[in-house]
């Protein structure tokens, strides 16, 4: 393997052994605390633009399979692992964590000091990074990134550009794709939905013509204030269907509200996090993957509800409208990777849906 380096905002150096493209990458680096998953991670559309960082020391251990893949093509910009496993065994692997990241054009380095990059981090806050060639002057790529804004737009670039279709003899949901997870359509496809997934930028009168019987809001990545068309659109919708947020789409619907969002300073990914339900006072151990939070002091003067909350850092984690049958969440309900604890969220959401009246009769539980 070729020495590469790993260069911080800051102006920190790694250097390392290259894996995957020997292309270069500049993106936000942020860390994630899940022990498996890293296939699941890498596919997630909400880390567009970012340079992954895995703190369990070995990644790769399992290979690469055709199963586990959260969208078609990943979307993060570079792959950072303390040690990668170039002789996975598993009866699932079907190739290499290397290979994978090769045949996707994403780089990588591994045999740097993970846990002292995670400090970093942790104390500074996320910020930009760059993976370059060891022979790159360090002070020409610091200049580059101070002078270059990483791109708003993720989520036009991970969203669907067309509606299509995902057929059920169930309820009809429309899923606005924010940049979502397939472990969404998984699960609404196992209660029998029959599923139209629309463009991030679809209209509240394009969703009503399709007549649906609920509205969830997908996952996704970047910034909720930079899509302001969907907060548009949430305004225009909420009081005739029902509506059901998870992480980018929790942040959307707290803005079309009334409420505020802030950028966390290092955020939460993983599939440990402990979040507590207001409600019935149990705990769930759940998977998140986030930038932003709903600012739990904006929520006064609104109609939401606090329901859920993050134990680590008491951070919001679900709301539900006073009025509307409206609820979301800021964690992973349909894990992938990480715990299934949260799933009947999903239930949930169903339960609120009553498809055997006419849409201006209908009632709400």
């Amino acid at each position: 393997m070729d020495n590469r380096q790993l260069i911080l905002e800051d102006g920190t150096v790694f250097t390392g052994e290259s894996i995957g493209s020997d292309t270069s990458a500049l993106g936000e680096i942020v860390f994630n605390t899940g022990m498996t998953g890293y296939q699941e991670v890498i596919s997630d559309p909400s880390y567009c633009g970012q340079i992954v960082m895995m703190t369990y020391p070995q990644i790769g251990n399992y290979g690469i399979n055709r199963e586990d893949f959260e969208t078609v093509t990943p979307f993060i910009r570079g792959f950072v692992a303390k040690e990668v496993c170039e002789h996975p065994s598993n009866f699932r692997s079907e190739e290499t964590l290397d290979s994978y990241l090769k045949a996707n054009n994403i780089p990588g380095i591994t045999g740097i000091d993970t846990r002292k990059l995670t400090r970093i981090i942790r104390q500074h806050g996320t910020m930009k990074a760059t993976i370059v060639p060891i022979d790159q002057p360090v002070e020409e790529v610091k200049e580059t990134m101070h002078v270059t804004n990483l791109p708003a737009d993720q989520v036009k670039q991970t969203s669907t550009v067309t509606p299509y279709v995902v057929p059920g003899r169930g309820k009809r949901i429309v899923v606005v794709d924010f940049g979502m997870k397939h472990g969404i359509l998984r699960e609404l496809t196992e209660r029998q939905c029959h599923v139209t997934v629309v463009p991030y930028n679809y209209s509240s009168e394009q969703i009503l013509r399709l007549k649906p019987d609920g509205i969830v809001l997908t996952n996704g990545p970047g910034n909720p204030k930079d899509v302001p068309e969907a907060i548009h659109m949430i305004k225009n919708i909420i009081d005739k269907l029902p509506i059901f947020g998870i992480c980018l789409g929790h942040q959307l619907l707290a803005l079309a509200c009334g409420a505020d969002t802030e950028k966390m300073k290092f955020g939460h990914r993983g599939g440990n996090h402990p979040v507590k339900d207001l409600e019935t006072e149990k705990t769930y151990i759940t998977s998140q993957n986030h930038s932003y939070a709903v600012k739990k002091a904006s929520l006064n003067n609104t109609e939401l509800l606090l329901t859920h909350v993050a134990l680590n850092d008491n951070t919001v984690e679900g709301i539900k409208h006073r009025v509307y049958p409206a609820f979301s969440v800021q964690f992973h309900p349909e894990s992938s990777p990480g715990p299934e604890d949260t799933s009947h969220f999903f239930d949930s959401f169903i339960s609120k849906l009553i498809v055997d009246q006419p849409k201006e009769e209908k009632i709400y539980a």
